[in-house]
């Protein structure tokens, strides 16, 4: 919601501080301006990013549009649902964790928080981190460098948006100028009607106001904000690799959902007595 409210502005405060300069709005739409440059930069695009990178940016443009991902109910639910598995692998060891991971869709303990479900990616991350503890393939000291290395790999894999971003931003300045000197070529070419000099330069000067406009005016924010998006959404993430590194190494389950919610930004952050009612409520629930 924010993001479209923001693009309107620039939008509004751009187009009509010209046209309160005096400019006419309609002079700065040139099809084949327009066409230029959006059609280069998309096969910039496509070109310089495989397909799995297209996808994401899509799907990540999508989250933007829609507000972020940041849900502090989804935060509370997942450090309650860490502290049940916990709970559970304290009083009757971790080989009784084995059917939650194993099959979490009929997981008793997952199906309670649906937000967390609902996210494969981390209903797999989480299965992933505490297969090893259950299995007994690692030493407890051993996991949480399993883990690091895991998330870091993620972290890496979710930036190539963001690149492509940056890259598409930087390059629209660029595609600009290229319009603008196509559109000077095609007035030099036809000098000998005077009258059509004018709106032909025009034309071509609205190639290069395009091409800056939309990579500083659109992609450069766009990009800021997806990458802040992912910032928030490797949170969850961050939450299940530090409390399972604790929980591994012999924390209490509260202690080690304390280091996850230590993990979140303030704002998120739920209070310590907060978070301990709520896992005390989902301890005598269970």
């Amino acid at each position: 919601m924010l993001l479209t409210v923001g693009m309107i502005i620039v939008f509004v405060s751009c187009i009509g501080g010209f046209a309160v300069a005096g400019g006419n709005p309609v002079s700065l739409i040139h099809a084949g301006e327009i066409m230029i440059i959006c059609g280069i930069g998309l096969g910039i695009l496509i070109v310089s990013s495989p397909k799995t990178v297209l996808l994401t940016l899509k799907s990540d443009i999508i989250k933007a549009f829609k507000g972020g991902i940041s849900d502090q109910g989804k935060f509370i639910d997942l450090l309650v649902m860490l502290y049940e598995l916990f709970m559970l692998g304290r009083r009757k060891g971790t080989p009784a964790l084995d059917e939650h991971v194993s099959d979490p869709n009929n997981s008793s303990i997952f199906s309670k928080y649906p937000s967390f479900l609902n996210d494969k990616g981390l209903v797999e991350f989480l299965c992933n981190s505490l297969r090893p503890i259950v299995d007994g393939r690692c030493k407890p000291g051993e996991i949480g460098g399993i883990l690091k290395s895991e998330l870091s790999s993620r972290e890496a894999e979710a930036s190539r948006s963001i690149k492509a971003i940056e890259m598409i931003s930087d390059a629209l300045p660029g595609v600009g100028i290229v319009a603008a000197v196509l559109g000077i070529i095609n007035t030099m070419s036809n000098l000998e009607d005077p009258e059509s000099v004018g709106y032909k330069v025009a034309a071509a000067l609205s190639g290069t106001f395009l091409g800056i406009f939309l990579a500083y005016g659109i992609g450069v924010p766009l990009g800021r904000l997806v990458s802040l998006n992912q910032g928030q959404e490797m949170l969850y993430y961050r939450i299940v690799e530090r409390s399972v590194s604790g929980f591994a190494t012999g924390l209490s389950p509260i202690m080690a959902v304390e280091i996850g919610r230590r993990s979140l930004d303030k704002v998120m952050q739920p209070t310590a007595d907060d978070l301990e009612e709520k896992c005390k409520d989902a301890a005598k629930g269970g």
